[in-house]
């Protein structure tokens, strides 16, 4: 088999394996099917070892080559999203309320297509670790396979991950060394005080207006607290109180959820002290009560530079010079990903799949993952591990 002329029955295959993935989504921790599916199929490839239930539902497969040496950790999620699928071509979800909304479906097979390739030709020296990763949407399963001992037991002297995007063009691959994701954080305000009639204002202490307050607050954190530097998002992005069509009932409560994204843990340190005082100091200003609730999700996704050049070289052969950028703007979503590399340097980069004017984002109840781009994909994991471990 060789990479640059792949049968087209192989992509056949990948692109039947990937239609199947996306028509049965399931969510984080409940990848029983999917999970099922990868074991079966990296079984069939000649795989050495595969090794499932890490993280609940994660698997990793294992391929030696033609003599010992290093060792190269590639990884993929596998789960779904929360999501109503309003497609209505024949692979569309079977599942109600649950959709292959982020592309997660053609990063495992395009995995899965390395570990065919690899396991047929196996054209390195050493072993590179296959890892099939549940609950990237916000279930940290990346985490939880490091608590698990992902790298004590299948030891990576690096690791890298891809993700589409499909506001990149297609046959183009980018990625920066350092932060190229940011830490993700949520939280939640619960903000108390004493409902009443909405036209005795001085008898009642009102939750919504202190929740006001609270919202303009919080945008000056950023403006005037963090190094203008450094960049970071503090968004609020729900709030409930009150209810329709009362509307002369001032609330007891009032709600508010949001999130917080940086790259650097100084910054990260000073915004969750800063809003927990600010609400503090304004709800004690408006007689209210004032509680915050502050989860730290992931950290930063934060790219070793010498991963970064030697991921760069592989993308180079696979879409060309031009087309292969090491110094692409970082984006401020959350990637789980960022555990993995905290205990291993690696890359994590993007491949674009934008191929009309018409950009259907991740998350949107419309996005497909674009199926052209699996065989480059598969030739870009084979290739770090034919680069990374040379016979």
């Amino acid at each position: 088999m060789k990479l640059n002329d792949l049968p087209q029955t192989f992509v056949d295959d990948l692109v039947a394996i990937r239609r199947d993935i996306h028509a049965n989504p399931e969510l984080g921790y409940q990848e029983t099917r999917t999970s099922a599916l990868v074991a079966e199929k990296l079984r069939s490839f000649g795989v050495d070892e595969v090794h499932t239930g890490i993280a609940k539902t994660g698997l990793v497969g294992v391929i030696r080559g033609k003599r010992s040496g290093g060792s190269i950790g590639l990884r993929a999620d596998m789960d779904a999203l929360p999501m109503q699928e309003l497609n209505s071509f024949l692979h569309a979800s079977k599942c109600a309320k649950v959709m292959h909304a982020c592309g997660h479906d053609g990063h495992t097979t395009m995995l899965l297509g390395a570990a065919r390739y690899l396991a047929a030709t196996r054209n390195f020296a050493g072993t590179v670790h296959l890892i099939f990763q549940p609950a990237e949407e916000g279930g940290a399963g990346g985490e939880l396979m490091v608590k698990e001992g992902l790298f004590d037991r299948f030891d990576c002297d690096r690791i890298f991950a891809v993700h589409n995007r499909p506001d990149l063009e297609i046959g183009k691959w980018g990625t920066c060394a350092g932060p190229f994701m940011a830490a993700s954080d949520f939280f939640r305000i619960e903000v108390t005080g004493r409902g009443g009639h909405a036209a005795r204002p001085h008898l009642v202490c009102d939750p919504i207006a202190v929740a006001a307050n609270i919202v303009l607050a919080a945008q000056m954190i950023v403006a005037r607290n963090v190094n203008p530097i450094h960049t970071a998002v503090v968004g609020i992005s729900a709030i409930e109180g009150g209810s329709l069509p009362a509307n002369n009932v001032v609330p007891d409560t009032v709600v508010m959820t949001g999130t917080v994204r940086t790259y650097d843990a100084a910054t990260r340190d000073l915004i969750e002290a800063r809003l927990a005082e600010m609400v503090t100091g304004i709800c004690e200003a408006h007689r209210a009560k004032g509680v915050v609730k502050y989860d730290r999700l992931y950290p930063a996704v934060v790219n070793t530079a010498p991963e970064v050049e030697f991921a760069r070289q592989a993308a180079a052969e696979v879409w060309g010079e031009e087309n292969a950028d090491a110094n692409y703007t970082p984006a401020m979503g959350g990637e789980d990903f960022s555990f993995m590399l905290q205990e291993r340097p690696g890359c994590y980069a993007i491949i674009g799949q934008k191929t009309t004017p018409e950009v259907l984002p991740l998350h949107n109840t419309r996005y497909d993952f674009c199926d052209t781009i699996i065989p480059n994909g598969v030739r870009y994991f084979s290739r770090l591990v034919e680069r990374g471990l040379p016979l």
